[in-house]
C-alpha cells in the first residue's frame, strides 16, 4: 500500500484536489430548488441503501405481524370451533328433549281419547337375550301383567313376556316368535302376524284366493286375546301369490316415531275395524245463474232473455214462454184444389 502511495503521490494528490474541489464546489453551488449540490448527491447516494433497509424492514415486519395475527387467529378458531361444537351438542340435546316432549305429549293425549286403559312406560334398554325384546320401566307394581299389549298411538309395538316389580320385558312384534290375530280393512281377510327379524313382519295363513290389495291397512282381530280388537298393526307393501299361501309382507305403523315412550294396555276394549273410504264422492251443483239485466218476466214469473239469442232453438223457446204462436209455415195447394190450413196445436184455447 505504501509502495503504491508513494509511486502514485502526484496522481493523489491531484485525485484529493479534484475531489475537495468538487465537495467545495458543490457545497457553495446551488440547484433551481435552492438546494446545495452537496446535498443531492448525499441523497441519491443513500436513497437506494435507504429504500433496501426499507423493503427489508417491512417485509419483517409484516412477516412477523401476519405471524403473531395468524397465531392469534389459530386461537380464535379453536375457541369458535370448541364453542360451535358446544353449541351442537346443546342443540342436539334440546332437540331430542323436544321431540321426548312431543312424544310424551302425544302418548297423553292418545291415552286420554282410547277408551283401553293403559299405563306410559318408557324404554330403559335393549335385552341381551334378543335384540327384538326391551325392557320399560313399569311392572307389577304399576298392575302390569305377562302377556299385556304394548301399543303406541301409530299402532301394537309387542306384547309382555316377563314382569319384575320394577320393570318388564317386551317382546317386540318383529321377533320370529311373535304373533298376533290380524284382519285386513278392505276385503276382511284374517291373519296370523308373525315377526321376521331385521325390523320385516308378515301375515300368514292367507290363502291364495283370497284378495288382498297392496297398500291395504290391516288390524288386530282380537282372536288372540292379547291385542283388542281394532288397532292398528301396519299397511302391506308386498303382495304375491307362493306355493302354499299368499305371501303378505307387512311395514309395522307402530314403529314410526320408535318405541322409547310405549302403553301397556291393562285392560282392553275391542273397537270395530274403520271401513275404507268411499271413492265415490257426493257431488254439490251450483245454483243457476240469475237472469241477465234487462231481460223481462212474464206474469206467471218466468224470465224472458231481451239479449242476443245464440240459436233458433233459444228464439222459439222465448216465443213460447211470452205466449206467442209462431207462425206456420205455408203449404203448398195442389192444383185444382182448395187449400185448407190445419190447425194450429199450439194456439190457445179460448
Amino acid at each position: 500500500m505504501e509502495v503504491l502511495l508513494h509511486r502514485y503521490r502526484h496522481l493523489t494528490v491531484l485525485l484529493v484536489a479534484i475531489v475537495a474541489q468538487l465537495v467545495l464546489l458543490a457545497f457553495q453551488v446551488r440547484n433551481n430548488s435552492d438546494v446545495r449540490l452537496i446535498r443531492v448527491w448525499a441523497v441519491e447516494a443513500v436513497t437506494p441503501l435507504a429504500r433496501v433497509l426499507e423493503t427489508g424492514r417491512s417485509g419483517a415486519s409484516t412477516f412477523f405481524n401476519d405471524y403473531f395475527v395468524l397465531l392469534d387467529v389459530r386461537e380464535q378458531n379453536k375457541r369458535l370451533k370448541t364453542d360451535l361444537d358446544t353449541a351442537q351438542l346443546e342443540n342436539q340435546y334440546l332437540r331430542t328433549e323436544l321431540g321426548t316432549a312431543d312424544r310424551a305429549q302425544v302418548l297423553a293425549l292418545f291415552q286420554k281419547k282410547t277408551q283401553n286403559k293403559t299405563v306410559p312406560a318408557r324404554t330403559i334398554m335393549n335385552s341381551t337375550a334378543s335384540s327384538s325384546s326391551v325392557f320399560v320401566d313399569v311392572g307389577s307394581s304399576q298392575g302390569v301383567q305377562k302377556g299385556m299389549a304394548v301399543i303406541t298411538p301409530a299402532g301394537i309395538v309387542g306384547k309382555v313376556t316377563n314382569v319384575y316389580p320394577s320393570a318388564s320385558l317386551v317382546l317386540l312384534m318383529t321377533d320370529p316368535l311373535f304373533g298376533a290375530g290380524v284382519v285386513s280393512q278392505n276385503h276382511r281377510v284374517q291373519g296370523t302376524l308373525k315377526g321376521q327379524g331385521n325390523g320385516r313382519v308378515m301375515i300368514d295363513l292367507i290363502e291364495n284366493e283370497q284378495t288382498v290389495d297392496q297398500g291395504e291397512w290391516f288390524y288386530t282381530s282380537g282372536n288372540d286375546l292379547i291385542f283388542p280388537k281394532g288397532l292398528r298393526v301396519g299397511q302391506a307393501t308386498v303382495v304375491r301369490p307362493g306355493r302354499v299361501r299368499k305371501e303378505v309382507l307387512v311395514t309395522p305403523s307402530g314403529f314410526e316415531n320408535g318405541v322409547e315412550e310405549v302403553l301397556i294396555v291393562i285392560e282392553g276394549v275391542h273397537s270395530p275395524i274403520p271401513d275404507e273410504p268411499s271413492s265415490n264422492q257426493p257431488i254439490t251443483l251450483q245454483s243457476a245463474p240469475p237472469p241477465e239485466t234487462g231481460g223481462g218476466v212474464t206474469a206467471s214469473g218466468v224470465a224472458v232473455q231481451t239479449g242476443p239469442v245464440a240459436t233458433d232453438a233459444d228464439r222459439l223457446m222465448d216465443k213460447l214462454r211470452a205466449g206467442k204462436t209462431p207462425p206456420k209455415p205455408a203449404i203448398p195447394a195442389a192444383v185444382g184444389s182448395t187449400a185448407v190450413a190445419p190447425a194450429n196445436p199450439l194456439a190457445r184455447q179460448p
